[in-house]
């Protein structure tokens, strides 16, 4: 591949990789949600985003040009070779840390899609806009549910700060680029990070205080999945979501 279709393919796995383990996490609620609506509120929501995923990897394979499909990205790469952020494959716990940990990428997936849309790239802008559509929902139901828990009463305030503090340290790995991005960047194909992490940080910040919560200060961050870092709960993840392509290769429907 020129330089050019192998910074997309890799940031196109990022982008198809950050929906689908996600979505796949969110899968897991099925059945035991809190209240009947937001059971079906949560997989609508993962049903959203593995949706996104298979077009953003179908892309992906499409510049690659070997013949690997969305199916084959998703269920024949090992764990080091996946690029999603490291706060989308932590374990749901509760329904506070779900809810947090959907927030904070809600925000960031917003505020990404929104530059991604004026992508030069037809094809990234066109899956951009379509998405952002359902990412508006997103946020704006992740971020009533902050304000409602964090407000709420003392049990479900100390939840939701509990979850903050527990995941806040997993945020910033959501604006590290990759050195491929740098060309990107510059010929008008993705956004820098970096300037999408402003109005990030104002709109985290400002559902966060009126939820009445706390930010943590002066956290280690991590980061590096990118470069296939990530913390030990996504190899139980892909071993569960990638079980039956093991146990039988090669099967279709």
């Amino acid at each position: 591949m020129e330089n050019k279709n192998q910074g997309l393919f890799e940031y196109c796995l990022w982008l198809g990789d950050n929906n689908l383990i996600l979505g796949h996490r969110l899968s897991e609620w099925c059945g035991h949600g809190p209240i009947l609506e937001e059971d079906i509120a949560l997989i609508n929501i993962a049903l959203d985003l593995i949706g996104q995923s298979r077009t953003i990897l179908t892309y992906a394979g499409e510049l690659e040009n070997k013949g690997r499909s969305e199916d084959d990205l998703a269920y024949l790469r090992d764990c080091r070779e996946f690029k999603n952020a490291m706060l989308l494959e932590q374990p749901n716990g509760d329904f506070a840390k779900t809810i947090v940990r959907q927030f904070f990428f809600d925000a960031f997936h917003y505020h990404l899609y929104t530059q991604l849309v004026k992508s030069k790239d037809e094809k990234l802008a066109s899956i951009a806009e379509k998405s952002l559509k359902e990412i508006t929902y997103h946020v704006r139901h992740s971020s009533e549910w902050v304000k409602r828990l964090g407000d709420g009463t003392t049990e479900s305030h100390q939840r939701m700060q509990d979850a903050v503090d527990a995941l806040w340290m997993y945020t910033d790995d959501l604006f590290i680029a990759a050195d491929s991005e740098e060309m990107l960047v510059k010929e008008g194909f993705v956004p820098e990070l970096s300037v999408i992490k402003a109005p990030w940080i104002k709109q985290v910040s400002d559902v966060i205080k009126e939820a009445t919560l706390i930010l943590p200060e002066n956290t280690f961050m991590q980061k590096g999945s990118k470069t296939g870092k990530h913390t030990e709960h996504l190899g139980y993840l892909l071993a569960e979501m990638q079980f039956l392509q093991r146990a039988y290769p090669g099967a279709s429907w």
